[in-house]
């Protein structure tokens, strides 16, 4: 299944679909979580959407997951370079090729990373240097491969060999501006829109020569042109949409308002908050961040029917956009905080309970499903809030006695049952469900309701009754005169207790004086056996040398009958049929 999901994350990254890649890869991951090239091929899918803090996550766990794959690296230097981090670039490309010393995407990538530090450090308004030259840093490649319009482009040699020159040199840019590819990808790397034109009849395409370069004219050859012709073509040719530019403008803006926004949450000033988000929501409606910072702030306010409204217009919007699967899941469950924080009955959990499914659907992340699990929790809470009824309680456990005494236990365990829903403090109906179990053969259920009656009333001596007949019936001689002791403590008279000290002796005689038959003899040694108590006893090296001393030395043995510590654990022995007294 894993493997399906890769092959169908590696055909959409093939396909420049890098948000279905990443979803299948995710599916991918979710199969097989310790996969390092899985978190590899994600990180390179969120490199290609921009998204570096992502591909950086998954690129730090490929290392984490496979530290001697030099691929993971070169996943962590390319989203680096994205974040603009050009220091950690330069350190993670040294050290993949510390793993890996011959790796030429990690030579390349560290080449670009100390040449993006360079151009990082020197003064960004030197006279004569391109004012395009940041377009061209060693993020240009993720770029063009990235947009479906400068893709191809990638695999022509002298495209190729034009754009690295047109890297180590920004000022080198005027001589190419007449290759409508070099335009596109231009506009590609400024995020414009060119208006280029149709290329008209007869005119040549430039050339390549036998070494993929691209051909030109030396300086000699060189029409003269005028500087203000040269200036009138560039204006023609670069000519940025005033929508465009707009747009820029307003997304930039808008993030200027969300990072306000942050600032003013991380202060507590709510109401400020809100105000530059919703500014920020009005400028740009493409970005579900600000709709779900918002929730934020509502949530923490108590607004909930405000943040509930929120998530859902951002996860409207989200599925509109097919954003980010993370985004949507995290509107969800802030949706479904807040439907929980609304809860007043166990009914008012189910739609919290819902949408946070809904949103582990999306994603899976371990603070969504803590909170689905506390919403469960918090709903199965009430439900027996809300069902307690001691009166009701009472009135079934008189209606499970009846059918009791009519040996209908089936009938009786289900009107017990019902007694116990309704009033789950009620040590009688636990007593009373044993007692049925008892009949029925269930020693198990039965012990554990015998268990609980004692734990909810530590002084009703039916409790021991019930939980010492059910050990006795399966054979647990020693834990049953335990229990029955226990028992007596809480009251001295009780009959029923006084038989079942005494049975317990019996069956403990029984086994001194050696009278049990032979199958009597090999069911006790099997299950004492079987007894904790009884293995450790005869793992004890101390008690392997008693016994042996029993056996060979009477001298030592009788030393060892006068030590009661001792003496109790031989008596262990006996009753479990184990060591046998002639």
């Amino acid at each position: 299944m894993a493997d399906e999901a890769k092959a169908k994350g590696n055909a959409a990254f093939s396909s420049g679909h890098f948000t279905d890649a990443i979803r299948h890869f995710t599916d991918a991951i979710n199969l097989a979580p310790t996969n390092h090239v899985l978190y590899s091929n994600r990180s390179a899918a969120y490199a290609s959407l921009n998204q570096f803090s992502e591909a950086l996550s998954d690129a730090e766990k490929t290392v984490e997951l496979k530290p001697d794959w030099g691929k993971g690296y070169s996943r962590l230097g390319a989203a680096h370079i994205g974040l603009q981090s050009y220091n950690d670039a330069v350190s993670a490309y040294r050290k993949g090729l510390e793993i890996d010393p011959n790796n030429e995407a990690l030579k390349s990538g560290l080449a670009d990373a100390e040449s993006a530090l360079a151009r990082n450090n020197r003064p960004r308004s030197s006279p004569g240097m391109s004012p395009f030259g940041d377009a061209f840093g060693p993020e240009m490649w993720v770029k063009l491969s990235s947009d479906p319009t400068t893709r191809g482009f990638l695999q022509q040699p002298d495209f190729v060999k034009m754009m690295q020159d047109i890297q180590k040199n920004p000022n080198n840019l005027n001589m190419y501006l007449q290759d409508q590819r070099v335009m596109k990808s231009l506009g590609a790397l400024l995020n414009l829109k060119f208006q280029t034109g149709p290329e008209e009849d007869g005119a040549e395409a430039p050339s390549a020569s036998g070494d993929g370069s691209l051909e030109r004219k030396s300086n000699s050859e060189a029409e003269p042109v005028k500087e203000d012709t040269r200036q009138e073509r560039e204006a023609e040719t670069v000519t940025i949409s005033d929508e465009e530019k707009e747009k820029k403008l307003v997304k930039e803006q808008a993030l200027k308002e969300k990072e306000a926004g942050n600032a003013a949450y991380k202060k507590k000033d709510f109401e400020t908050a809100i105000q530059h988000y919703t500014k920020a929501i009005e400028l740009d409606d493409a970005d579900i961040s600000f709709l779900t910072n918002r929730a934020a702030v509502y949530l923490e306010m108590g607004k909930y029917e405000d943040c509930i409204k929120d998530c859902e217009k951002a996860f409207e919007r989200g599925r509109e956009l097919r954003s980010d699967y993370k985004m949507l899941a995290k509107a969800l469950t802030r949706k479904g905080t807040a439907l929980a924080k609304m809860a007043k009955c166990s009914k008012d959990y189910e739609p919290a309970i819902e949408t946070f499914q809904k949103a582990l659907t999306e994603h899976r992340n371990p603070d969504t499903l803590k909170k689905l699990n506390d919403a469960e929790r918090a709903k199965k809470e009430l439900e027996q809030q809300e069902y307690f009824d001691p009166k009701i309680a009472d009135e079934e456990r008189e209606k499970g006695n009846q059918f009791f005494k009519e040996q209908k236990y089936p009938e009786a365990i289900k009107h017990y049952s019902e007694a116990i829903r309704r009033n789950p403090n009620d040590p009688k109906a636990f007593s009373n469900r044993a007692a049925c179990y008892t009949k029925l053969g269930a020693m198990p259920e039965g012990l554990k309701d015998a268990e609980k009656c004692i734990e909810l009333d530590p002084t009703f001596s039916k409790g021991y009754t019930r939980k010492g007949a059910v050990q006795f019936f399966m054979k647990e001689y020693e834990k049953a005169l335990e229990t029955y002791q226990e028992g007596l403590k809480h009251d001295p008279q009780n009959p029923e207790l006084m038989d079942g000290i005494r049975r317990c002796v019996e069956q403990a005689n029984k086994a001194s004086r050696g009278d049990l038959t032979p199958d009597e003899l090999k069911e006790r040694q099997a299950k004492g056996m079987q007894d904790p108590e009884i293995q450790n006893i005869l793992t004890d090296p101390v008690m392997r040398q008693v016994l042996t001393d029993f056996q060979e030395n009477p001298v030592a043995a009788q030393k060892h009958m006068k030590n009661p510590g001792v003496m109790d654990k031989i008596q262990k022995l006996v009753n479990a049929g184990i060591v046998q007294v002639k």
